[in-house]
């Protein structure tokens, strides 16, 4: 269950380190950051190798500390840095894994915002998490990954985990705040646009293109996140978090296919009420609400116009077109490491197909015999610890790329999309 305890209320402004700080939510969340200067103060950001984004970034914020995790960036951006930024406040920049983490722990930071894509985000999630800071968690992996590790750090250390995802952030915020979900709530309801196949004919999907898959109807992404909104993965990932964030079993989550994107999710409870949350696509929103929670601040987001709206439709994800969504609820019945086998598996075959190496409509096939492959055996008992969690994922990416060169004639590409800027 989401954690809802309380930041000490200060005169000073919060200060909050961006982990992904150059993908989609960190450009989003920078942009509410610029509404609120009296609020918070940017103490650090990272990111992997976009440093002319970054360093715009670092112009308009005056961070205190810069993480890059790419090497070759880093050295660029000192460079830069020494040539044209005064020594009196220059950043300090880290490229080494665990000094970055170390950053979401940093005494001077409040607020971490985990936006780094994938399981690259685990440590310094983790590190967030065990130093009690307010976690707003766009990288949903962590939960998918690890969830009995995060939710245990998070309650141990009186973390607040606040969720990015507007989804859940949806859910968060329709739910009573201090009543337990499984004493009131019936089902919780995730809305899916359906993404850019919800209505393309079954026939064609073999020749869907890398194009295809990241145009999205409604939302601004990256790439990878793209591909897993077309296949659904995406959603299924969010049927494993949210059942981790909020304490309630797989039967009472179900997913609705909401093509306009306006009902973001809604909690139907046990008296038969359903209660939605709504509002323009747009992530500045669940930011803003999230950053400033339980007060409400300025997003900069357009009110909604309801008079505008042309119509709300909602309709059952289509089994057929949406396979990788059953596979995330086989993971989490399973429980275990299945869900961790899933992601690290559905990653290596988005990174395939983004490589142009694997059909769209051989993503699914993939990521099943990858989890028939690890459950097959006994390599995958529940991970006791982080660094077990990661040596797992390892493995299954390993496994996942000698089936693909096996049973799909395709090699992995050499680069792994769990890096910040994939966001």
């Amino acid at each position: 269950m989401v954690d809802t305890g309380m930041i000490a209320s200060s005169t000073e402004p919060l200060g909050v380190a961006i982990f992904g700080a150059t993908g989609s939510i960190g450009q989003s969340t920078l942009a509410v950051l610029r509404l609120h200067p009296e609020r918070y103060r940017v103490h650090a950001l990272v990111a992997h190798h976009q440093i002319d984004r970054l360093w715009q970034d670092m112009q308009a914020f005056r961070p205190s500390v810069v993480g890059v995790a790419c090497p070759q960036a880093a050295a660029e951006l000192r460079l830069r840095l020494r040539q044209a930024w005064p020594e009196a406040d220059r950043p300090e920049v880290l490229d080494e894994p665990e000094a970055i983490a170390r950053l979401a722990a940093d005494a001077a930071v409040s607020i971490v915002v985990a936006a780094i894509v994938g399981t690259a985000g685990l440590a310094s999630t983790w590190a967030a998490m065990r130093a009690g800071k307010r976690v707003l968690l766009a990288n949903k992996e962590s939960l998918v990954a690890a969830g009995a590790l995060m939710m245990q750090a998070a309650r141990e250390s009186g973390a607040v985990l606040l969720p990015v995802d507007s989804e859940h952030n949806a859910i968060f915020q329709c739910l009573p705040v201090g009543v337990p979900p499984v004493d009131a709530v019936e089902k919780l309801l995730l809305t899916a646009s359906g993404g850019p196949f919800r209505t393309r004919p079954l026939a064609t999907f073999p020749e869907i293109t890398v194009a295809d898959a990241c145009r999205h109807p409604n939302w601004s992404m990256g790439r990878k996140i793209s591909v897993d909104s077309a296949s659904m993965m995406n959603k299924g990932l969010e049927v494993i978090e949210a059942a981790w964030l909020f304490g309630v079993p797989p039967a009472r989550i179900e997913v609705v296919v909401h093509p306009e994107s306006i009902i973001h999710s809604m909690v139907q409870f046990a008296d038969g009420s359903v209660l939605a949350q709504m509002g323009r696509p747009d992530m500045r929103t669940p930011i803003a609400h999230a950053l400033a929670w339980p007060d409400r601040v300025a997003s900069g987001v357009a009110p909604l116009d309801l008079c505008a709206l042309t119509g709300l439709h909602f309709e059952p994800p289509d089994p057929l077109r949406f396979p990788c969504l059953q596979l995330a609820y086989d993971a989490l019945a399973a429980g275990g490491a299945v869900p961790l086998i899933v992601n690290a598996a559905n990653e290596v075959a988005v990174a395939a197909f983004l490589a142009e190496q694997l059909a769209f409509v051989e993503i699914a096939p993939l990521i099943e015999a990858t989890v028939n492959r690890a459950t097959a055996g006994t390599d995958f008992a529940a991970a006791r610890s982080i660094a077990e969690v990661l040596d797992q994922d390892a493995r299954a990416r390993r496994l996942a790329e000698q089936i693909l060169a096996q049973q799909f004639g395709a090699f992995a590409p050499p680069a792994p999309l769990s890096k910040v800027d994939s966001l």
